[in-house]
């Protein structure tokens, strides 16, 4: 019998070192051998059997420079999933280079668009008011309203990757916006100064005004 190996995509992931070295690159940066093997807390030589694994089962890819051999997520689809097995699995072990559990859950980077209980309100309050579809799809009216954002929708749209998806968000079980526009969305936001990011973490604050203006928006 054929078909797709969940099997082996769950043993690849299932592993409590993979899983470590899996969760550290959500934020879409990549990262050494080395700083793996120290989130895992496993060996160098260990962790390059685990990241050989993890890269032939398409889930990381990896990338010398210099001296270093650096390792990313090998797409957002791939982020997508383990966001959804966060949800399914409830928080995880966090690893000790990252924030506090509670600051996670607040707002955070899910790879490249914004996800925690900020980013469900903004993909529900634009559901209900008629700018997206169940899956998260612009409407004419939606497609007016964020080119007047200043999304380039058209752009987005000759990407090689999906325009738009749902995201099932791990710490508040709904969905939030995923894909293109989820990531071009995140990027404005930062571009107008009403968000930014704690360096070297998934952490995203309001600055200054700008949770004034995100609620105003979506009013």
């Amino acid at each position: 019998m054929t078909g797709p190996n969940i099997a082996h995509l769950a043993r690849l992931i299932g592993d409590p070192a993979r899983a470590l070295m899996l969760a550290a690159l959500m934020d879409g940066r990549a990262l050494t051998a080395g700083e793996l093997a120290e989130v895992a807390g496993i060996t160098r030589q260990t962790a390059s059997t685990h990241l050989a694994q993890l890269r032939d089962g398409g889930l990381l890819e990896g990338a010398s420079q210099g001296k270093h051999r650096y390792f990313r997520l090998a797409s957002a689809e791939v982020a997508d999933i383990l966001e959804r097995l966060m949800a399914l699995s409830g928080p995880v072990k966090h690893i000790r280079t990252g924030p506090r559990n509670a600051d996670m859950r607040a707002m955070r980077v899910c790879y490249d668009h914004l996800a925690g209980p900020m980013a469900v309100r903004m993909a529900e309050r634009m559901q209900a008011k008629g700018w997206l579809d169940s899956f998260m799809v612009p409407s004419v009216e939606g497609n007016a309203a964020l080119s007047k954002f200043g999304i380039d929708l058209p752009a987005l749209h000759a990407l090689r990757r999906p325009f738009v998806r749902p995201c099932l968000d791990w710490s508040e079980r709904r969905d939030h916006i995923a894909g293109a526009l989820g990531a071009a969305l995140l990027e404005r936001m930062i571009t107008l100064g009403w968000m930014r990011r704690e360096p070297d973490s998934r952490i995203m604050r309001f600055a200054g005004v700008g949770e004034a203006e995100f609620e105003r928006w979506l009013r």
